[in-house]
């Protein structure tokens, strides 16, 4: 076995038969780690790179492993199939996948290898020679872009911004994969037309963005708060109307010039 299929890394899920994030039905990768504290994060136990217990309905569940690029291959290779049939594969997801650099970039070989399309969803913060060292083996970056306003980024996610808006640049500019913009929607952050306006001005400037994701805040991660013993900063906020969510697409394939969605 090739070296590098022995590097090891912490995940704390994979899931299979997915149809988001990604062309087709993908199996999902969920690393362990994470440099930003999203308020509305829903996956809280990916933001700790230490292993935890969190509590599930009433009983303790062990929330990290350490794995091999071939213990993760051997179930990623199970749905074959699937990914062929529909232009599927794997996608590295979190946390935030840079966090574990080596093993990411390994794990996107190691499907690459196998001829398997791959994907990673990040917030694209890291130092550019990280990124540089995973492109050549990734076929789709779906990356976040939360909000233009540096000093609200920092004061919703725990960091500023200008590191991940330069390293899109520089994603764009490079043409090695296919770049999609992501923005989750938050209400009280950034669900205002201004507010997206502003990010879809800032991914028509990009050039070579396939195409412009709205993600409607949700939920559905509250629980796992408690289970962690950790207040949900979001209390009561309501996820957005689906006129809301109409209107803000509106504004982004007005200013874009570029395919937008809903979802994805």
């Amino acid at each position: 076995m090739e070296d590098y299929k022995k590097t090891k890394g912490r995940i704390f899920d994979i899931q299979r038969y997915s149809i988001h994030d990604g062309n087709g039905i993908r199996t999902i990768v969920f690393l362990k780690g994470c440099v930003l504290r999203c308020r509305w994060c829903c996956n809280p136990e990916s933001q700790e790179y230490a292993i935890q217990t969190m509590m599930v309905q009433g009983e303790p569940k062990i929330i990290g492993r350490d794995v091999t690029v071939a213990e993760v291959m051997e179930t990623v290779e199970k749905d074959r199939p699937y990914y062929r049939r529909t232009g599927g594969g794997l996608t590295l997801s979190g946390g935030e996948s840079l966090c574990q650099p080596e093993f990411a970039a390994a794990l996107l070989r190691a499907a690459k290898e196998n001829g398997i399309n791959t994907a990673m969803e990040s917030m694209g913060c890291a130092k550019w020679e990280v990124i540089e060292g995973v492109l050549p083996y990734l076929d789709q970056y779906l990356l976040d872009i939360k909000h233009c306003n540096p000093d609200k980024h920092r004061e919703f996610t725990g960091r500023s911004n200008e590191l991940m808006l330069e390293n899109a640049k520089k994603i764009a500019a490079s043409h090695m994969t296919e770049l999609s913009i992501r923005v989750p929607v938050i209400p009280g952050f950034n669900d205002t037309p201004e507010e997206i306006r502003d990010i879809a001005a800032y991914t028509r400037a990009l050039g070579n963005v396939k195409r412009l994701h709205l993600l409607p805040y949700h939920r559905l991660g509250q629980d796992k708060y408690a289970g962690l013993g950790r207040e949900y900063l979001m209390g009561d906020v309501k996820p957005p109307a689906n006129e809301k969510m109409q209107e803000l697409l509106t504004v982004a394939e007005q200013t874009a010039g570029i395919e937008c969605q809903i979802g994805g």
